[in-house]
């Protein structure tokens, strides 16, 4: 009986240790929502509009919530105008066009650049890909079917800075899939190194288009800025105060070299509620850093409000 009891405490110590030293590692950074079995976004229609004149501008809605503070014009940055090119392609409809989204967690989870397919694919045709359902467990890669219209391909790696995808082999794959435009959302886990330093940043996003634009001459860059995310210091959270710096290298960084930026962090609340306002809202999970599938489907509808804004003021002037 002795003997039994100290086995039931071993196991009772060793339960404890793995709820110690264990779960936090489950539980980091790159946590991940729920996604929906379908992986489509409840709030969009189920019905495709009748196409409009190539001349038309398209109906654009307002999904920032009532309740966020010190929010900015939700617009695209494009004082070089890039993307024009893809504007008028995506105008004149008469083939697919190609948008690769890349990134970290935040895109590997689908549910962000999943909504704004869905969006656009309701806006300008879906026909150019398959009818594939798409989980976090499947590829976000679209099959085509040659027709034309959207096709928005998801390329996302947990933990990934802008410098983890600069490879031949990741830049190949992004090649391969022949896109019109290239969207960069990084800059999460760039703001998690202690030692970061605008600087070496900047060197790591040159590093990266260079070798997208030497293996993709034509494409437009758009670059996104990070949510917004808290740092843990032993058991407690606190806001993340290097996100601020990374954003703005982002912005500079696009300005300086000519391409376009959508300021998510400042968007939506920027240094003083970007972290607030996403938690106030329960749009983040337990971890502080990734956020739940409605918080990501707010943010995908914000992106495609933006592009349609900007593709608005194309076809209008």
């Amino acid at each position: 009986m002795i003997g039994r009891n100290n086995k039931i405490i071993r196991l009772l110590i060793l339960l404890i240790c793995c709820n110690i030293f264990v779960v936090p590692l489950i539980y980091g950074q790159d946590r991940l929502p729920v996604v929906s079995k379908e992986g489509r976004p409840s709030s969009l229609s189920e019905e495709t509009p009748e196409y409009r004149r190539p001349e038309d501008p398209v109906m654009v809605g307002n999904s920032m919530p009532k309740t966020f503070k010190n929010t900015r014009e939700n617009i695209i940055m494009d004082t070089a105008h890039v993307l024009i090119p893809f504007f008028e392609k995506l105008r004149v409809r008469r083939e697919p066009v190609r948008i690769v989204h890349i990134g970290d967690s935040h895109i590997r989870g689908h549910v962000l650049p999943l909504t704004v397919r869905r969006n656009l694919e309701n806006e300008f045709g879906g026909e150019a890909v398959y009818p594939d359902t798409i989980t976090y467990h499947t590829s976000g890669i679209a099959r085509e079917t040659g027709k034309p219209g959207v096709v928005y391909q998801m390329i996302g790696i947990n933990g990934s800075t802008c410098a983890g995808f600069t490879n031949a082999m990741q830049v190949s794959e992004i090649a391969s899939l022949h896109p019109d435009l290239i969207i960069l959302s990084f800059g999460t886990n760039e703001s998690h190194g202690r030692g970061y330093t605008p600087s070496v940043h900047e060197q790591e996003m040159d590093a990266l288009i260079g070798m997208l634009r030497e293996a993709c001459p034509n494409v437009a860059i758009l670059l996104t800025t990070p949510p917004g995310s808290y740092i843990r210091y032993r058991r407690n959270r606190s806001i993340n105060t290097r996100t601020p710096l990374v954003a703005k290298t982002i912005v500079e960084y696009a300005w300086k070299r000519g391409y376009a930026v959508w300021d998510m962090y400042n968007i939506v609340g920027g240094r003083e509620r970007a972290c607030l306002n996403w938690v106030n809202g329960n749009y983040m999970v337990r971890d502080r850093v990734h956020y739940t599938a409605a918080g990501y489907t707010v943010q995908g509808n914000l992106l495609y409000e933006a592009l349609i804004k900007a593709y608005n003021d194309y076809v209008s002037n």
